[in-house]
């Protein structure tokens, strides 16, 4: 009986080493099944596909167009302690445009003017003139953004990416629109095409009567809160005289005046239901008196509320932008070009990989050493690869950034290798463990230089740089969070036999 228990203790202690310690360690595990999942992500058919993966090309490889904008308005700078919101609104006036306040020294005007009128402008204000830049505040450059990707998705284009270049100071002067599959021709009508919408009333049950387009909108305010202060959200707009007229008909002869919960107003575009609420019990009232040019469209409460209220702002726009653009650059690459450049870059990942190869073996001069670190870089690209079908279309530059991954990332494998390798033989488990912490700490704090480096292309989102950014990042983390514990446990295994 003794003996049985001494047996069966022995077996539930048994020790794995070499591959089978390798493949049943937690950390490999890992990196294989993510290995799995990346290539189902990238080969497993998802939704309608044109290509033989899921990989998101950018124009580059794809063949498209791009449109650089630029921002037809001005940020202009006032000394400190104006009332910025009496500067704004004494400034709207005196150019004769659209003014707003971005922040206690900062105002943008929404239209192009001199510096003399710009400076008569703030000191009639009674404001002190600082300074001003061309462009636009981040809250104007992403309504810009918002619309531009609600018009071209409503069309049904494709792979579309927009990118507002913006200076460290935070005013945008440019928007980047890219259109993967998409000429230069179709390119400058999608971006200059304006939504068709339309106010309709409700008349009877289901059946609604036309009331104006959006030719009758002559501004669309920013979402806000109605009262102020409160947790209640809703868009104001403007109607010229001829669309306050033609509305204050329309509620008066179906009903919306004295009965407002029967004959909604509905708002479209380009056919969708967009918006429907009745006129407030004040509203109707006052509208059966007198036209109405200054209208509130209320959307709700919280921040369902406020989305809601962004959302109707661009439909209200109709895809017309905030401020005047103008084309300030644009250029294309043909379908032909694209799939060239492809067979290009797949032929030089092959090329790198093959090239770190052939480097590593004559360092190391023992394919157990070599086999191990390509696989775990092969590994390391396609886990890379995986994500980018989710977040990241690959442009040139992209793949720029997963061939700079490849080689750094043998780099920090060969540091583990000549950390934990002491005259070609791996030592005790105990003296592997702390060189192996020592190597990993080089590691981290290589790649910690690496992402703040990277930070200042994503945060400035300038436009493909961006995407090299987001991969270089994103390999970095990969490598030090997944890919380089599992190494050091092959090294392990394998090297100390």
């Amino acid at each position: 009986m003794s003996s049985k228990k001494m047996s069966s203790s022995r077996k539930e202690k048994k020790q794995y080493t070499g591959w089978s310690a390798v493949i049943r360690d937690p950390r490999v595990i890992i990196v294989l099944v993510l290995v799995a999942l990346s290539l189902a992500a990238i080969f497993v058919p998802i939704g309608d596909r044109d290509g033989f993966t899921n990989l998101q090309f950018g124009l580059d490889l794809e063949g498209g167009s791009w449109i650089q904008l630029e921002f037809q308005s001005e940020v202009v700078t006032v000394g400190q302690g104006a009332d910025i919101n009496a500067v704004a609104e004494s400034m709207a006036t005196t150019l004769d445009c659209t003014v707003v306040a971005i922040d206690q020294t900062k105002v943008e005007v929404q239209k192009l003017a001199t510096e003399s009128e710009l400076r008569d402008a703030v000191e009639a204000a009674g404001a002190t003139y600082v300074g001003y830049e061309p462009g636009v505040g981040t809250d104007t450059a992403n309504t810009v953004k918002l619309i531009l990707e609600s018009k071209l998705n409503s069309l049904g284009t494709n792979d579309v990416k927009i990118n507002t270049l913006t200076n460290l100071n935070g005013v945008s002067q440019y928007v980047r629109v890219e259109m993967a599959g998409v000429d230069m021709q179709t390119a400058q009508e999608l971006v200059g095409t304006q939504g068709l919408f339309e106010l309709r009333i409700v008349t009877t049950g289901n059946e609604t009567a036309h009331v104006l387009y959006s030719d009758s909108v002559v501004s669309v305010q920013t979402p806000s809160q109605n009262p102020a202060g409160s947790n209640n959200w809703g868009v104001g707009f403007n109607l010229d005289n001829a669309g306050a007229t033609a509305l204050q008909e329309a509620c008066i002869d179906y009903g919306a005046t004295t009965d407002p919960a029967d004959h909604e107003l509905v708002m479209y575009l380009d056919g969708n239901l967009v918006y429907s609420a009745p006129l407030s019990s004040a509203l109707a009232a006052s509208i059966a008196k007198n036209p109405e040019n200054s209208l509130y469209a209320g959307t709700g409460s919280g921040d369902d509320g406020k989305q809601k209220a962004q959302e109707l702002e661009i439909h209200l726009r109709a895809g017309a932008l905030p401020v005047g653009v103008e084309i300030a650059g644009s250029g294309s690459t043909s379908a032909v070009l694209g799939d060239y450049f492809k067979v290009i870059c797949v032929i030089a990942g092959i090329a790198a990989l093959a090239a770190v190869a052939l480097l590593v073996y004559f360092r190391y001069r023992t394919p157990e050493i070599v086999l191990p670190m390509i696989g775990t870089n092969v590994a390391e690209i396609i886990i890379l690869l995986g994500i980018a079908v989710f977040i990241q279309q690959l442009d040139i530059a992209a793949i720029a950034a997963l061939i700079a991954v490849l080689g750094t990332g043998i780099d920090q494998l060969v540091i583990i290798t000549d950390e934990v390798i002491h005259e070609g033989r791996v030592p005790s488990q105990a003296l592997y463990l702390k060189r192996l912490k020592r190597a990993l700490i080089i590691i981290m704090t290589s790649a910690a230089t690496v992402i703040i480096a990277m930070l200042p292309l994503i945060i400035m989102d300038l436009s493909t740089l961006k995407g090299f950014a987001i991969i270089s990042i994103l390999g970095v983390l990969i490598g030090v969070v997944i890919t380089r514990p599992a190494y050091g446990k092959v090294v392990m295994e394998i090297l100390g036999k």
